[in-house]
């Protein structure tokens, strides 16, 4: 599969490295903050997505950029008929743009607060337990989650997709509160907390706290590259690529999210 990169940060990197490993080709590689005309493994460098033009012939482009480009990345890329794959978070308050143009553009879109698999079941395992709780009011519900000190959004996505599994679970909490408050939190709220320092590529716990006892579930991620290679099982699916170094298949057009690859991998 011929792959475009549109970010080459931490996770640009990283992505190409898993991607070469997995026998795919890296066609082209768009980020303005590069002034070398190709990447230390070879890929062209292109400043924009303008000069890009068509990506070296790219089956698909995996974005992780910043909130601010993210939209007007995808734009261009649906315009394109390329299809895109994003990790890129906070930009999700355009999704029904994003949607319009994808779907009028006759294109493929598939986004993720996180593609790690351990976080996805992560989602799942807080749910039901915050199922299994909700029928207990001396159980309260909070939260915190934390990342390195350069990342761009707070709340990160992961903790806004966690925080909406748990209010979908449960019928006495109704909203987030994300910021800090001066007043005692509501019975109806669920607080979550946010954290930036150092190096840390991410903590997430959900906190079910009785006057007996508290009940803690927390995902913790080592590093970086199991987001890298979650992202790129989903490229493949996206682009109906039967494995690693396979060419593309019959592309799957719309926009998704990772959820229907795990149905298709979990069945359920």
């Amino acid at each position: 599969m011929n792959i475009a990169i549109i970010g080459y940060g931490n996770m640009g990197r990283l992505i190409e490295a898993q991607a070469l490993s997995r026998n795919h080709v890296i066609t082209a590689v768009v980020d303005p903050q590069i002034t070398e005309r190709h990447t230390p493994r070879g890929a062209p460098v292109f400043a924009n997505l303008s000069e890009g033009g068509t990506l070296g012939g790219a089956d698909l482009a995996i974005e992780f950029t910043r909130p601010d480009t993210a939209v007007e990345n995808i734009k261009t890329l649906a315009e394109r008929k390329i299809p895109v794959l994003t990790g890129t978070t906070g930009w999700l308050d355009r999704l029904d743009e994003v949607t319009q143009a994808v779907d009028a553009a006759g294109a493929s879109l598939l986004w993720a607060a996180n593609f790690s698999l351990g976080v996805n079941l992560f989602y799942r395992i807080a749910a039901f337990a915050a199922h299994l709780v909700d029928p207990f009011p001396e159980y309260d519900v909070g939260g915190w989650e934390a990342h390195h000190r350069n990342k761009a959004d707070s709340p990160s996505g992961t903790a806004k997709t966690l925080i909406e599994w748990v209010l979908s679970a449960m019928e006495r909490k109704k909203q987030p509160r994300w910021e800090t408050v001066n007043r005692p939190v509501k019975a109806d709220e669920i607080p979550y907390q946010s954290l930036r320092t150092g190096s840390l590529p991410g903590i997430h716990t959900i906190i079910f706290d009785s006057p007996a006892d508290t009940i803690e579930i927390t995902h913790t991620a080592r590093s970086r590259e199991g987001f890298a290679s979650g992202a790129l099982v989903a490229a493949e699916w996206l682009v109906a690529c039967p494995g690693p170094g396979k060419p593309a298949g019959t592309v799957r057009q719309g926009v998704f999210t990772i959820e229907y690859l795990l149905k298709d991998l979990l069945g359920v």
